[in-house]
């Protein structure tokens, strides 16, 4: 299947975002943690929280959680603690991506789980039961997830959980997350000092939930008002939030450099969601550094936006992006070249666009079964009218509602199969 994208001249519209995935898929684990009979209100619906929630409903021998990487690592350690025998799987590209750290981790603490196929790497087989806990150090500058995966099951643990991050942390704010979540349900758990985190063995509580609209689904609409030329345009969401734990709130912040004012209205009752406008305003930037090391999930599309407003950046902290749904940094060199663009890395960690560019081929964009890659390029259309992209329906991993949203909005999409 393919897309072909034409966008209108202006925008004027209501948005109504998902659920954030990050916080459905804590609260998710959390609530099984603690034997409550009430499900989080306003789950999101992507396929990434769908494998949750049919895993810990149905609760079969053979879990498929297919691409979620999140899934994958939280649904390890909640099957580690949990009584039952279980085998863990995914995608293709799920059975390539690491998970080592965190398998040592829970043996560590005493789980059972043994590579089916694979040292290092899914699918698993995991026989849960009650684990001691106590005192563990994990790399911290891996993946935040494994992190957030291990003080998850902190409070159930005998001993609770004595966690000490090593070699620096990347995703701080999604850790944070992680934590303020467990409060929210009644967890004993904070940081004794910038690298250590403790959990005393406290159960969580029962605790009504409700989930709040996606910060990383906004950055799309961000990008699309950042590359309008259109000064009286203008996009409304509902249910963000000002003070939101989510690490990706910080887009905000980054827009506001490259000509997108954010506005929260007052809220006339402290239970209703508030409002959010974006609007369009002179951007004067001449180059963009930024260290993506709290906020990775940002980086397709800020690289996007950046290239096609012809500012040069160089942007760090991007070492997880290797290890995504597919190889980020590769990915968007390739695909911005086809648009002209000619980016390089260095070290692993780091892309910079220093204006060089190429003459563009117009080839249809790839997704590599990436959803963020499917969205980032998307706006692209406003500089580029007929922009085609391959496999659109990847979005279904976060955003299922993205094209339709689109169309909402006035953008024309062309379908061929």
């Amino acid at each position: 299947m393919q897309y072909i994208l034409k966008a209108p001249a202006s925008f004027n519209a209501t948005i109504k975002l998902p659920a954030s995935k990050s916080i459905s898929n804590r609260a998710l684990i959390i609530h099984a943690l603690s034997n409550s009979d009430v499900l989080p209100q306003n789950l999101s619906v992507c396929d990434d929280t769908e494998v949750v929630v049919n895993a810990l409903m149905s609760n079969p021998d053979v879990i498929d959680i297919k691409a979620a990487g999140t899934a994958m690592r939280f649904m390890t350690a909640y099957l580690s603690v949990t009584p039952g025998e279980h085998v863990i799987t995914g995608t293709e590209r799920m059975k390539n991506r690491p998970i080592g750290i965190l398998v040592d981790a829970l043996r560590y603490l005493g789980a059972d789980i043994e590579y089916v196929a694979n040292e290092g790497y899914p699918p698993l087989r995991i026989k849960g039961h009650p684990l001691e806990g106590g005192y563990l150090e994990i790399p911290g500058n891996v993946s935040s997830q494994y992190i957030s995966a291990l003080l998850m099951i902190g409070p159930v643990l005998k001993n609770g959980l004595e966690l000490r991050m090593t070699g620096g942390i990347i995703s701080r704010p999604y850790i944070d997350l992680t934590l303020w979540m467990m409060r929210e349900f009644g967890a004993d758990a904070d940081w004794s000092d910038m690298e250590t985190v403790k959990v005393n063995p406290h159960p969580y509580n029962q605790h009504k939930y409700l989930i709040e609209s996606d910060w990383s689904a906004s950055s799309y609409w961000y990008e699309m008002m950042a590359l309008t030329d259109d000064t009286e345009s203008q996009l409304m969401f509902e249910g963000l939030m000002d003070a939101s734990k989510q690490g990706d709130s910080i887009v905000k912040y980054i827009y506001s450099l490259m000509g997108v004012k954010t506005r929260f209205a007052e809220r006339a009752d402290n239970d209703a969601m508030p409002t959010v406008t974006l609007k369009k305003q002179r951007c004067m930037l001449p180059r963009l550094d930024y260290d993506f090391i709290s906020a990775p999930d940002l980086a397709q599309t800020v690289v996007v936006t950046c290239a096609l407003l012809n500012i040069p950046f160089k942007f760090t902290g991007l070492a997880s992006l290797k290890i995504k749904e597919t190889d980020r940094i590769e990915a968007l060199k390739r695909e911005l070249r086809k648009l002209g663009y000619v980016l390089r890395d260095e070290n692993n960690d780091t892309l910079i666009w220093d204006g060089t560019t190429c003459e563009p081929t117009f080839e249809p964009i790839d997704t590599y079964e990436d959803h963020r890659m499917a969205m980032a390029f998307a706006p692209a259309a406003i500089k580029f009218p007929g922009l085609r992209i391959n496999d659109p329906y990847v979005v279904t991993k976060s955003y299922p509602q993205f094209w339709d949203d689109l169309e909402s909005a006035g953008w024309t999409i062309e379908k061929i199969k």
